[in-house]
């Protein structure tokens, strides 16, 4: 079948691959440097209690099979290893079914993690990976030409990913209708990068400019991906500009990078040789019947699959990133369907008094990521996530959406638990536990030019109201597992 094979995408696939192993990489990092304090056996919500709860076959998971802090640790680490060879090259030095076998184990060790990561891995850019992943596997390796349906797919893949999100921001908030969102989301964003504080001091005319480039980029330019070369190149291409733009702007994750991977899948090498040096394309052989069988089949599933991500493309009340499927496949994507106006951030602090009254000294913890310090400037972290931080600008805009973790996580600091220490930038109490921890609600605001200048303040902030009332640990000794050493916390007053 001599339509089946493209071989002119072959540095497309090459980067297309690399981009992803190396996205799968920072994911299995993330996910072994945090999960202790968020999903471990004595995290805020631990794996083993939700296992308990939903069974394999409505969150397919190898850790259903069995669960400790050990074996987690185990699958990030594999995981990890075998992304960092598939970034070397060790795909394309393999036969193609072990190349593909590489791929398809990496998809479902990230799948046993997402599946069992409940509201820390409830992010888009997760179910992305995933289907991303999936698809990687069956491009082939330098052995084969790319196979022309896989290709077609990532397109898809990608006008989901961009029209999906063009659609919900038209039929969303009114900002995105009369261009004046981007006065706002800047400062607002879940968190700011190191020049989102110069972004939102563009003029508003450029700011009406960019919400309207952004308009066309999203809802006219993914058209152009299904159009002959090289028209379909240049559509790519520009989405990959966008996307570095929204990486200047502001911390996503892994989002616009895998976008990019997306697109530059589309990408034809004569396209990019007349761009850059290209070196000498490999030489790939027939690809085996059994593969353009497998290959063809995962096309058809897709298409069938795809039925519910394009009816919610035409609904009316569209949803933003969904699976419709336990394995990712095949999702809906979108972003920022809505914009904050005001910026909320939950200010944690702790205080070593026995007694509360009007002369007592509290102390703010710092995190990584989200706004605390208003001196320091927003830090540069994607496509690493940080998902403590990323979590607490969700619970700001509500107390809703900090109910099931947010109480474990207080609990957690009165006990100096060092798992939970470690999300966090600095601790204030490195000698002994806190007596009280409570959290304020702040307005945060980006300070002005001038007052940049002479206070170095980047933000300035008001306060709100009592976010979380000061607590000891008798208060919420029910959320911190039995294991937890009784060594780390100090007694509260009326205690032994």
């Amino acid at each position: 079948m001599e339509w089946f094979a493209a071989p002119e995408y072959w540095l497309g696939r090459l980067v297309f691959q690399r981009l992803v192993a190396a996205l799968f990489l920072i994911g299995f990092l993330a996910a072994v440097s945090q999960f202790r304090a968020l999903i471990g056996e004595r995290g805020m919500l631990p794996v083993p209690r939700f296992t308990a709860r939903i069974p394999m076959d409505r969150s397919p998971s190898l850790f259903h099979l069995h669960y400790s802090d050990r074996t987690f640790a185990a699958v990030c680490w594999s995981g990890a290893a075998l992304a960092a060879a598939v970034l070397a090259g060790a795909a394309d030095m393999v036969p193609l079914g072990a190349a593909m076998a590489g791929w398809l184990l990496l998809w479902v060790l990230y799948l046993s993690i997402v599946n069992v990561g409940q509201t820390w891995y409830a992010f888009g850019w997760e179910s992305l990976l995933l289907e991303s992943g999936f698809l990687a596997a069956f491009l082939g390796n330098a052995r084969v030409a790319s196979p022309v349906p896989v290709l077609w797919l990532l397109r898809w893949l990608l006008f989901r990913v961009e029209f999906g999100a063009g659609l919900i921001k038209v039929r969303g908030d009114q900002c995105w209708r009369d261009l004046t969102c981007l006065n706002y989301h800047h400062e607002t964003q879940p968190m700011p990068g190191p020049l989102s504080w110069f972004f939102h001091h563009l003029p508003g005319p450029l700011h009406k400019a960019e919400v309207a480039a952004n308009h066309f980029v999203q809802l006219v330019v993914p058209v152009c991906l299904f159009l002959p070369q090289p028209i379909a190149s240049a559509a790519a291409l520009l989405i990959t500009v966008t996307q570095l733009w929204l990486i200047a702007s502001g911390n996503f994750a892994w989002l616009n990078w895998l976008t990019i991977a997306l697109a530059l899948s589309a990408v034809d090498t004569s396209t990019i040789a007349r761009l850059l040096p290209v070196p000498a394309p490999p030489v790939p052989h027939p690809a085996p019947l059994w593969f353009q069988l497998l290959v063809l089949a995962v096309t058809v599933l897709f298409a069938a699959l795809s039925y519910w991500p394009a009816r919610n493309l035409v609904s009316r009340r569209q949803l933003m990133n969904r699976s419709y499927n336990r394995f990712h496949l095949v999702n809906a994507y979108g972003a920022f369907g809505s914009i904050n106006r005001i910026r909320f951030e939950v200010v944690v602090q702790g205080t070593s008094a026995s007694e509360l009254g009007p002369g007592v000294k509290w102390s703010e913890y710092a995190f990584k990521g989200k706004p605390g310090e208003l001196r320091r400037l927003p830090h540069q972290f994607a496509p690493y996530h940080l998902r403590l931080d990323w979590l607490m600008w969700f619970a700001a805009i509500s107390p809703v959406y900090g109910r099931p973790w947010f109480g474990a996580f207080i609990a957690r600091l009165l006990v100096n638990d060092p798992d939970t220490l470690r999300l966090l930038r600095r601790n204030p109490f490195p000698d002994e536990p806190p007596h009280y921890v409570r959290a304020l609600l702040y307005r945060y605001r980006f300070t002005d030019w001038r007052t940049l200048r002479t206070t170095g303040a980047w933000w300035e902030r008001t306060p709100v109201r009592e976010y979380f009332p000061p607590v000891t640990y008798r208060d919420l000794a029910f959320l911190v597992p039995h294991t937890t050493d009784p060594t780390r916390r100090r007694a509260a007053p009326g205690e032994p």
